[in-house]
């Protein structure tokens, strides 16, 4: 009896749990669901307040369990920063802006996309004000635009140059005891240095150097013609770390008031007319996204296919490219009649080699019918250059990471790490010589060794010459340029892997023309469309909450623990750029 009443008060405990977290969930959906739709009341004399305080992705998503319950995006959308931008200039309610930004996490052609947007806005006439206690490298980059530029006086400005720092795993491999082999093509195809260096090669740091120095001098150009000071004197500023506290960036000119966020909003309200004891209606970016709306005038459309993240075989989810998803994406626009152009969206290092030439193999078909666009943006490298390079045309930013055309493969041999630390050994029976292969628990032999090199060669021929037809060059031409390398948007003009240097609107301008359609001729059709919450709660929550407790675990040794997860989970040979390259 005793065992049963247990029985019974663990299923009703059970039942109470699962309809409280049921309620939970349903409370959250239903708040969602009503605050979706609700459009904004701007009131007159507001400033539109730009606050980038979570990752700017392409476009915004909503597919965690956090987002749901607090009806807040997980990152925000570059989209609709621009379109909140541009809807700012012309709204008689929006007076000026407010950036109110620290430590930006963006991709350096993506800061650029919002700083055009904010210099198109100031056309208007209307104010930017920026606000920092701290600014980053990125963030400063962002305020420089404005007509103010307030920094607290005990506050710092990061104004020293850019960086670009890489894990290297050797040792670790080492005394774990597994070893690595490696399949490249290409001198500068670095992705697999870490796995048997403990430091840059020659060529990577060569190839490192240059992309670093072309993005920080077009950046030193722009921050010299926002702040009217010679970019030879902000060189000398950076390269000397000149700017050591919030005294030295106002005496040199960098920020042009020292100040506290009360006197940076008194300043805005005196631009409106307002008393200091009045307060100053600042609508939040998030708020003010909700107001959009689609134009539905026309029944032309261009489709804009974002390709965010790395790519993936079968469907991949939102932060992935998955081949089956966006191969059935660009097929979509083609079939449509009413889809006149495609601009393909590409922020990605690349991935698998075969996903890559999969969704590639769409994009010929829709040069066929249609134009098809790229606009790349923050990174477009590798596998992001093959699903790009037949585009009609490639528009790049300046500051894009791209090229990397080269491929490589990773075989791990983890037979030491068994026997010597773990104290496992493996013994096998098979119909033929080579049926285990690939195999990760017994050395390769120097023939199966060649024979994968072999595939990996015949893979970066291919690459190569579909690179060498899309650029309408010689593919000797071609392969001068590749070897895994890695440009600048600049460099990459210079040697026409891109045609045009600008931006995500001048790729759509250059669409709507080659299809012969005037401005506002035609309405923006989004794809692919990205998983709803529900979706990805079903198929991803538990995934979610596992990697989050991670996350909070590991601290600052997350990102050493990402890029294993990544290698873990690779396939086949890849078409990736440097796995983890962070410019700050």
């Amino acid at each position: 009896m005793r065992q049963f009443l247990k029985y019974v008060l663990a299923s009703f405990v059970g039942l109470l749990l699962f309809a409280l977290v049921g309620f939970v969930l349903l409370v959250g959906l239903i708040a969602g669901l009503a605050s979706a739709g609700e459009e904004v009341n701007v009131a007159s004399n507001s400033v539109l307040e730009i606050k980038l305080d979570k990752p700017v992705a392409e476009r915004e998503s909503r597919s965690s369990f956090a987002s749901m319950l607090t009806n807040r995006a997980d990152n925000i959308g570059l989209d609709q920063i621009k379109a909140s931008i541009r809807r700012a200039k012309t709204d008689d309610d929006i007076k000026g802006i407010f950036l109110n930004v620290e430590l930006v996490q963006a991709g350096m052609a993506s800061l650029e996309e919002i700083r055009d947007a904010l210099l198109d806005f100031k056309k208007s006439g209307k104010f930017v004000v920026a606000y920092n206690d701290m600014a980053s490298e990125k963030s400063y980059y962002l305020a420089s635009v404005a007509n103010r530029i307030y920094l607290n006086p005990q506050g710092t400005l990061e104004f020293n140059g850019l960086s670009s720092e890489t894990f290297y795993y050797k040792n670790l491999f080492e005394k774990a005891g597994i070893e690595p082999y490696i399949f490249r093509v290409g001198s500068f195809k670095s992705a697999v240095e870490p796995f048997f260096r403990e430091n840059m090669s020659d060529s990577a740091r060569l190839q490192t150097t240059s992309f670093l120095n072309s993005i920080n001098n077009f950046t030193l150009s722009h921050v010299a013609a926002a702040r009217g000071i010679e970019p030879a004197r902000l060189k000398v500023i950076s390269d000397s770390m000149l700017v050591h506290n919030a005294e030295d960036a106002k005496r040199l000119g960098l920020v042009t008031h020292l100040g506290y966020y009360d006197e940076a909003s008194d300043y805005m309200k005196g631009r409106l007319k307002l008393g200091k004891k009045e307060k100053l209606s600042l609508v939040p970016l998030a708020d003010y996204a909700k107001n959009e709306d689609e134009d539905e005038s026309s029944s032309n459309r261009i489709a804009v296919i974002y390709a965010d993240g790395d790519i993936v075989t079968g469907k991949g989810g939102n932060n992935s490219v998955g081949s089956t998803r966006f191969a059935e994406a660009i097929r979509k626009a083609r079939l449509d009649d009413k889809v006149k152009a495609v601009v393909l969206r590409v922020n990605s290092p690349g991935g698998s080699s075969l996903a890559s030439d999969i969704i590639y193999r769409e994009v010929v078909l829709t040069k066929k019918v249609k134009p098809i666009v790229c606009s790349m943006s923050d990174v477009a490298a590798s596998g992001g250059y093959f699903i790009a390079m037949a585009c009609d045309t490639i528009v790049a930013h300046p500051n894009t990471i791209t090229g990397s055309i080269g491929v490589f493969g990773i075989l791990p041999n983890i037979q030491p790490m068994l026997r010597d630390k773990l104290g496992i050994t493996t013994d096998r029976v098979t119909t033929g010589k080579f049926s285990d292969l690939p195999t990760i628990t017994r050395p390769l032999t120097a023939y199966e060794k060649a024979q994968l090199q072999k595939e990996v060669d015949r893979i970066y021929a291919d690459f190569t010459t579909k690179a060498a037809k899309g650029r309408n060059m010689p593919v000797e031409r071609l392969r001068r340029y590749a070897s895994g390398r890695v440009w600048s948007g600049t460099e990459a003009k210079q040697r026409g892997l891109v045609d045009v240097l600008g931006s995500f609107d001048d790729a759509m301008h250059i669409a709507a023309r080659r299809a012969g359609l005037a401005q506002g001729d035609y309405r923006v059709q989004i794809l692919p469309r990205q998983k709803s919450f529900m979706e990805s709660m079903f198929s991803n929550f538990n995934e979610e909450v596992r990697m989050h407790l991670v996350r909070e675990e590991m601290g600052p040794m997350y990102p050493v623990y990402e890029q294993y997860k990544k290698l873990s989970e690779m396939s086949g040979v890849q078409a990736r750029m440097p796995f983890e390259l962070n410019i700050q």
